[in-house]
């Protein structure tokens, strides 16, 4: 958008210069020649000099011989002017005749009516490029906060599922909206703002839009970005202006997206305490509690980045609330589930219950994208309601990423990606606290040639020390699989994601969650990401990095001898499980159960299908080429 608005710039400055220059050219002429006295001319003419005439109302212009241009008044009077062509015409120049110009406000008109034009084809373009709105191209200063009406779209409470505290908690500020009477008797005062934090797609904004619907009153929304432009000031002007119409409208609401991008703490970084995003967060402080009353307007903001905001903005006064709205657990994901499918014809066989526990760690967007996904692939197969398999097979999709069937495998790549996945469900099916395994596939998916995921029984809440042991030796089976079977000397780059996950894990257990016995409980990932947000951070001695790495090490390499140990222990039946694969190419939990035990799967029409006790896939997955988040862990902290 802002390489069109400079793009629309340029070229509306362009046709401004080429019309002033035609303007300006038409009178090149005139303003070029040169001025005589009607004594002067009549002389010119009378010596022969003059070649042609032209009349045009007061004005004579001659164009001499030498070819000048002259430019003379007549006197006025018709019959001088017929005297005058006579004698013109008996000494043999030619004589032309113009139409008088126009003269008082049609010739002020005339003159100034293109500058009037082009200065209204500049306003318009500033207008559009600044968005028009309000105050159009001199409107910097004005608010862009948008009023909701029913016309958008009405959205309550019934449509928001799976985050009940969070709802309950905003219930309350509804109640308060209807009803003030009843909190005010007591001594209670209306919240003046709430802060609703949570990861993206948890339906933070959905919350906010259900409360304008539920209260009935003014809804304003702008989203944090909305405030800072290249001008300097014009963000605080645009706080102020926003305030003003909602004092106006008071009672109202105001809701502000990603409150981040104009509430960051302030001083921090580089470039000094001066600059326009620190004044349009000192405006919005004074506004929301200063000396002057806002009495009516509540504010609800909205982030994904807490840490990062300034804690002025976060003390009571300001935002009174702050609302954590998390990922839904299995009893929110089965009514969300409920919410987007009232519009989707359901196959007698789905179980909304099943799905739900089958997808831990999804968000309310993830459920709504595995609704929609599902919703297509019964379309496409031409079905008039959506099955199970749909919702398994969208699943995946959402999961592992579509199948790519048409990728060319040699017999060698599949059978070394056969034995690398074999290896990971022989390890994690052989370790207690390791996640039940699923599923099972050499199928290219996404970015991975293969992958096994693995089913939680329940959501997963914390990390346990032996827990993340067994998943970095889980994680480290695929090259242990690789160097059993084809040697040190021809492993594979399959490996590198399942390297990246098990260092991500490493580091997180040392840096983090105090789990090395060396390195001690002290957090460690704030010297490597930077103290709030300051480059570098406390300093850290080379002994104390020299420990972590030795224990992230460590951390590793017990996993990789624990995997090692396993298959070496049941070579027989990760071999019959990497046969398996080849044959079948996905296996499903069951069936991976039946092919180690070498029982018969009852047809290969079945080995495709999900079984019947196998559950759900979880987001668990371990592709070969690339690493995937693992529900419950913090993302991989930066090196020391």
């Amino acid at each position: 958008m802002g390489n069109a608005r400079n793009i629309a710039f340029w070229v509306v400055l362009l046709i401004l210069v080429m019309a002033l220059f035609q303007l300006f050219s038409g009178n090149q002429t005139t303003m070029s020649s040169r001025t005589l006295s009607y004594s002067e001319f009549v002389e010119r003419a009378n010596s022969g000099q003059v070649d042609r005439v032209t009349l045009d109302g007061e004005r004579i212009i001659l164009r001499a011989k030498d070819g000048n241009t002259y430019v003379a008044i007549k006197p006025q009077g018709d019959m001088v002017t017929d005297n005058l062509t006579r004698d013109l015409m008996a000494k043999g120049v030619a004589v032309e005749a113009e139409p008088q110009a126009q003269s008082g406000f049609m010739s002020l008109l005339a003159m100034w009516l293109p500058f009037i034009i082009l200065i209204g084809i500049w306003f318009f373009f500033m207008n559009r490029m600044q968005g028009g709105g309000r105050g159009g191209a001199m409107g910097f200063g004005k608010s862009r906060a948008k009023l909701l009406t029913e016309k958008h779209g009405r959205v309550t409470f019934d449509d928001v599922a799976g985050i009940d505290e969070a709802k309950e908690e905003l219930e309350e500020i509804v109640e308060f909206l209807r009803n003030p009477q009843k909190f005010s008797r007591l001594g209670g005062k209306i919240p003046k703002g709430a802060l609703l934090v949570g990861p993206p797609g948890t339906g933070k904004t959905l919350l906010a839009r259900a409360i304008a619907g539920e209260a009935g009153v003014p809804f304003f929304t702008i989203s944090g970005s909305d405030f800072v432009e290249m001008f300097v000031g014009v963000g605080a002007s645009r706080v102020r202006d926003m305030f003003e119409q909602a004092k106006k409208n008071a009672p109202c609401i105001v809701f502000i997206d990603e409150i981040d991008a104009v509430g960051r703490a302030r001083g921090v970084g580089i470039g000094g305490g001066n600059d326009e995003r620190e004044q349009t967060l000192n405006q919005l402080l004074v506004e929301m509690d200063g000396f002057e009353a806002n009495e009516g307007v509540i504010i609800i903001a909205a982030t994904n980045r807490k840490d990062v905001l300034d804690p002025a903005l976060l003390r009571p006064g300001r935002f009174d609330r702050q609302i954590h709205v998390p990922n839904p657990d299995i009893k929110g994901r089965e009514k969300i589930l409920s919410v987007h499918a009232r519009k989707v014809p359901l196959g007698p066989d789905v179980d909304l219950r099943t799905i739900a526990r089958g997808s831990p760690g999804f968000s309310g967007a993830d459920l709504m994208n595995l609704v929609n996904e599902a919703a297509l692939m019964a379309a496409r197969a031409g079905r008039r309601f959506v099955t199970m398999l749909d919702f398994e097979n969208a699943k995946d999709k959402v999961m592992m990423g579509a199948e790519r069937r048409s990728m060319v495998l040699t017999p060698e790549q599949k059978e070394m990606t056969a034995y690398h996945e074999a290896g990971h469900a022989i390890v994690g099916m052989s370790l207690p606290k390791c996640d039940p395994v699923y599923k099972a596939t050499i199928i290219p998916r996404g970015g991975a040639l293969g992958m096994v995921m693995s089913l939680p029984e329940m959501d997963r809440l914390n990390w346990h020390r032996d827990q993340c042991e067994e998943r970095i030796a889980m994680t480290m089976a695929g090259k242990a699989a690789e160097i059993i079977k084809y040697g040190a000397d021809s492993v594979s780059n399959g490996p590198s994601g399942d390297i990246q996950q098990a260092s991500a894990l490493a580091r997180a257990m040392v840096l983090r969650w105090g789990m090395s016995d060396v390195v001690g409980n002290i957090d460690y990932a704030e010297a490597a990401e930077g103290y709030q947000g300051n480059t570098g951070g406390f300093s850290v001695s080379a002994e104390t990095k020299r420990l972590i790495e030795q224990e992230v090490k460590r951390f590793i390499d017990e996993g990789y001898e624990t995997a090692r140990r396993i298959l070496l222990e049941k070579q027989d039946e990760w071999e019959r499980l990497a046969k398996g694969l080849l044959e079948y190419e996905t296996l499903t939990g069951d069936e991976i159960r039946k092919v180690i035990a070498g029982e018969p799967l009852g047809g290969d029409d079945n080995a495709d299908k999900p079984s019947s006790g196998g559950g759900s896939a979880s987001i668990a997955a371990i592709p070969k080429t690339r690493g995937r988040a693992k529900p419950g862990t913090d993302p991989e902290p930066a090196p020391l």
